[in-house]
This record gives structure tokens, C-alpha cells and sequence, in this order.
């Protein structure tokens, strides 16, 4: 199954019906969207607009990859769970968001095993056909390593 997510905070219709148009052509691929607060309805593809953590967790645990905005919190939990992403980041200047980091984000990460990144919407149709070669990236931890926290408390108690 593939999981559409945009986050909760803000719309991402570019995102949604790239992926909508590329569900009408692809009738047997498993779909669902989380589309956030938008105003456009799938006709592709079931859909919510929010999901409790609970659910959200349970559907990111059973889909094959997760397709969602460049946010750090999507990122993330794909890496938690093992699942490759594609991400396609907001832009700024179409009122997507505040500013440009999720092009930073696209960016720098896309580097990473399992993340694959379509830049604009006019990427996805392709991106999204090359799904089944894309590998699982490497789990990671959903807490901080103690290095890191021990590194932290150094930082914060002024030795380091």
C-alpha cells in the first residue's frame, strides 16, 4: 500500500492530485491519503483529512512506502519504520509554507538510501512508476542515542 501524507498544519493540493492523477492511471495500486485541511477531494484514491496517531501509525506500519511533503516529522517516521519515502517539497513562494527549508531538506536527503525526492509535481508520475526498485532505508531509533544525550547534558552544564 502506498501512504499519502501531507502533515496537518497546511494543505499540499500539488502534491495530492499529482498523486490523485498518477491512482487514476494505475487502478490496482493500493492507495490512501491523509490530505490535511484542503479543499480538494481525491477521486482516485480514499482519503481523510486527519488521522489519530494511533491509526496514522498503524497505516505507516502496513504501506510499502510513504509519498508525503519534506518535512522533518514524515522523514522521520519513515526511517523509524523502515519504509522509503518520496518526498516533494513546499514551496514558499506558492504559499505552501513560511519559507523554503523543505527544498534544503529535499535536497541534502535525497542523498540517503531509501529517500527519493521529486522536486515538483511535474517528478512524481515517474518517481512514484519507480517505487518498487527504491530499498528500504536503514531503521533508525525513535529516542536519542546516549552519546548524544550524554553530548547535550555536557553542552548544557557548559563543558562542552
Amino acid at each position: 500500500m502506498i501512504l499519502v501524507t501531507v502533515g496537518y498544519q497546511m494543505a499540499f493540493d500539488r502534491l495530492v492530485d499529482a498523486v490523485d492523477q498518477w491512482a487514476a492511471e494505475h487502478p490496482d495500486a493500493e492507495m490512501f491519503a491523509q490530505i490535511g485541511p484542503s479543499e480538494l477531494r481525491p477521486k482516485n484514491m480514499p482519503f481523510t483529512a486527519f488521522m489519530e496517531p494511533v491509526e496514522f501509525t498503524r497505516r505507516v506500519e502496513a504501506c510499502s512506502v510513504l509519498v508525503a511533503h519534506a518535512g522533518m516529522g514524515s522523514i522521520l517516521t519513515a526511517l523509524q519504520f523502515g519504509k522509503p519515502i518520496l518526498v516533494m517539497p513546499r514551496h514558499a513562494a506558492r504559499g505552501e509554507t513560511r519559507n523554503d527549508h523543505q527544498i534544503a531538506t529535499s535536497r541534502r536527503l535525497g542523498e540517503r538510501p531509501g529517500i527519493e525526492v521529486a522536486m515538483d509535481e511535474t517528478e512524481i508520475a515517474d518517481k512514484l512508476d519507480r517505487l518498487a526498485s527504491l530499498e528500504a532505508p536503514p531503521k533508525i531509533s525513535n529516542v536519542a542515542s546516549p552519546e548524544l544525550i550524554a553530548r547535550l547534558r555536557g553542552f548544557v552544564a557548559g563543558q562542552g
